[in-house]
This record gives structure tokens, C-alpha cells and sequence, in this order.
């Protein structure tokens, strides 16, 4: 006969063993649909327009593109050459110019020293020669990450000597542009990159090269108002940001409200600023086909 504490202790290991039944099932249930029992789970990109999300793996396998709203994040300069020029073709010029301290800001040279550390970069634009689909050009890239890309004496000068170089010897230029403008921290210095890459542009048209601007998010202020809207073509990503002054500072101005797309690509094209507007995938592709309609060739150059 069971006595009553023979009785409980079987009660006991049966209910441990139903437990651990069901946790199995559990594991292997996990296992079939997430890979592993014990994944952490997958990382999440909250898009800011959307407000959707999506796995972050599948934002970054698109460049940085929202899979819901088609939203265009943005690049670095080295992430925006990497997915646009022909591998390892890309040659930079004048890689090592910094700025200096013109007008004695405050704090000024120790915030370019932090961000050279963080960012990897010397300043807000990388310059360069690189081969598009088998085609060469010279190229210059906008990084936000530094001091969102103003406008200074050294990105003035990088752009001017690559203009200058595509004129030396027969090639396109294509500028990427993202910039809040120019750099306050440099004063007059640098309004006066306006006109300065604005005549380099001059020279290198009345020798008969061919300059594409590619505007991504975002591009205002004084670089809206000199290289950037200088271009022969002018392309566009998508729902960017395109304009000189804020919207509220207009609006205070004009007293009136502006159209909600005010300043977006979508608007811009409407009223003649923007050529085309192109999708992240697509330009790459893009940009080839307007080389070689304008005559430029692996073999001619």
C-alpha cells in the first residue's frame, strides 16, 4: 500500500515532467521559426516618416531605404561611393587638407579635431576619380556626419580643384550634395566658397564638360544657392529636402503657410528645379546612362 508521502513525492515528479514536456515542445517550436531557441530578437529600423518598422537588416540590405514608405535615409560619403562607382576605382584627391581657424571661433579647432577622431573623415567632403560602369569621372561626396556637412574653406577649395582637374583632363563631374550650408564657424570665408566653386563650375561648362548634381537629404542653404543647382542635370532622391531658407523663417517672412510638400524633391521637380528625381537602386544605373549619352567612354578618357 502507497503511503501518503510516497503519494505526494509521485504527484511531484509527474508535474515536473509535464513541465519539462511542454518546455521541450516549446524550444523546438522556437527553433523552427527563429533559428535558434535562445536568439535575441532581431533588431528593429523605426522609419521617422512612417512610422513603421522593419527588421533593420532589411533597411541596411536596401541602402538605407525603408521597405514601407520607400523613405531615403541617409549615407555616409564612403557608403554612397561604395554603391555607386565600379569596386576599388575610386582614387580621392587632396585627402589630406584640413581647415583652419580664420575668424578665431570658439572651441572650433578642438570640435574639427573630435569629429576627424569620430568620423574618420578630414572634412565634410571627399573628392575624387573613380570609373561609373566602366566609365571614368571625377566625383565629390557630402557627409552629413560633419558639422552636417557645411559648407567651408576646405569643402569650397576640394570642390574647386576637382572641377578643376576634370577640366585638365576631359571628364564629367558628379557632386552628391547634402548640406544645412555654410559654415558659420569660418565667417565670410566661407559665403566666399559660393563664387568660388561657382566660377570653377563656369570654367570647366565653357570647356564643354558635363556636371550632374545628385541632391540627397539634405541640401540647403548657401551649397543649394552655388554648386548644387549648378548642374546640366540635376537629379534628386526622393521626398528630400531641397531649399536655401527654413520653412518657418519663410513663412514668418512671406506671413503665410506654405504647401505641406513645400522644399520636398517631388515639389522642386513640379517647378522646374529638379530634372529627375531617382531612386537609390536605380541611380548607379542612371548616372552610367548619362555618361555615355553625353559621349563619355571607358576608351575616350
Amino acid at each position: 500500500m502507497i503511503t501518503a508521502s510516497l503519494q505526494d513525492t509521485w504527484k511531484a515528479v509527474r508535474n515536473k515532467a509535464v513541465i519539462q514536456m511542454f518546455n521541450d515542445f516549446f524550444n523546438v517550436v522556437k527553433l523552427r521559426f527563429n533559428g535558434t531557441a535562445d536568439d535575441e530578437p532581431a533588431p528593429l529600423f523605426k522609419c521617422p516618416r512612417c512610422q513603421n518598422t522593419s527588421p533593420l537588416n532589411r533597411y541596411e540590405e536596401l541602402h538605407r531605404v525603408c521597405p514601407n514608405c520607400n523613405y531615403h535615409g541617409r549615407l555616409s560619403a564612403t557608403e554612397r561611393i561604395a554603391i555607386t562607382v565600379d569596386k576599388d576605382s575610386f582614387q580621392e584627391l587632396d585627402a589630406d587638407m584640413i581647415s583652419c581657424d580664420p575668424i578665431n571661433f570658439p572651441d572650433y579647432t578642438e570640435k574639427q579635431e573630435e569629429l576627424r577622431e569620430s568620423t574618420g573623415l578630414k572634412d565634410a567632403v571627399i573628392t575624387g576619380t573613380a570609373y561609373i560602369r566602366g566609365i571614368k569621372t571625377v566625383i565629390g561626396v557630402m557627409d552629413s556626419r560633419y558639422m552636417m556637412a557645411s559648407m567651408g574653406s576646405v569643402v569650397g577649395e576640394k570642390i574647386t580643384r576637382a572641377f578643376e582637374y576634370a577640366n585638365e583632363n576631359n571628364l564629367p563631374v558628379i557632386m552628391f550634395t547634402a548640406s544645412g550650408g555654410a559654415r558659420m564657424q569660418e565667417g565670410i570665408v566661407s559665403l566666399m566658397q559660393m563664387a568660388k566653386t561657382s566660377g570653377a563650375i563656369k570654367l570647366h561648362n565653357d570647356a564643354g564638360g558635363l556636371y550632374i548634381t545628385v541632391l540627397t537629404d539634405p541640401t540647403t542653404g548657401g551649397v543649394t544657392a552655388s554648386f548644387a543647382s549648378l548642374g546640366d542635370i540635376i537629379i534628386a532622391e526622393p521626398k528630400i529636402l531641397i531649399g536655401f531658407a527654413g520653412r518657418r523663417v519663410i513663412e514668418s517672412t512671406m506671413k503665410q503657410r506654405l504647401p505641406e510638400d513645400f522644399q520636398l524633391a517631388e515639389f522642386m521637380q513640379e517647378k522646374g528645379f529638379v530634372d529627375m528625381i531617382v531612386e537609390r537602386k536605380k541611380l548607379r544605373s542612371t548616372l552610367a546612362n548619362l555618361l555615355s549619352i553625353h559621349g563619355y567612354s571607358e576608351k575616350e578618357v
